[in-house]
């Protein structure tokens, strides 16, 4: 039940971050999906409904950097530096961040501040 309780809670966040939050051209959204094993982050042109870049933990050159540590801070850190590289070739610098309903704290955050340092702006 608590369980049932807490998701609810971060879809409802979630939907009303997503209210405010829209990616366009000139400034696609940074999407991000956490599991308890793994790490999502695209970048999204919400105008056109396309995905510029896609990028996770299981990604094979991501993977292959954290080996075991990719539910954790450091596989966050290791995927938010690699989504800043990618975007770059894609011709992106400015992002909206989207944290999805999750909280500003721990995995999310390390992937935040490692794209900031790859050189995204958000």
């Amino acid at each position: 039940m608590k369980k049932w309780i807490k998701i609810e809670g971060r879809e409802r966040r979630r939907k009303i971050i997503r209210k405010k939050v829209a990616g366009t051209p000139e400034r696609p959204r940074l999407s991000v999906r956490r599991s308890l094993s793994h790490m999502y982050a695209q970048i999204i042109d919400d105008s056109c409904g396309k995905t510029l870049v896609a990028l996770s933990t299981l990604s094979p050159d991501v993977k292959e950097k954290a080996k075991k540590d990719c539910g954790n801070v450091k596989g966050a850190v290791l995927l938010g530096s690699a989504i800043a590289e990618a975007s770059k070739k894609a011709g992106v610098t400015k992002v909206v961040f989207d944290r999805a309903g999750y909280l500003y704290h721990g995995r999310v955050k390390a992937l935040a501040e490692a794209a900031r340092k790859g050189g995204l702006q958000f």
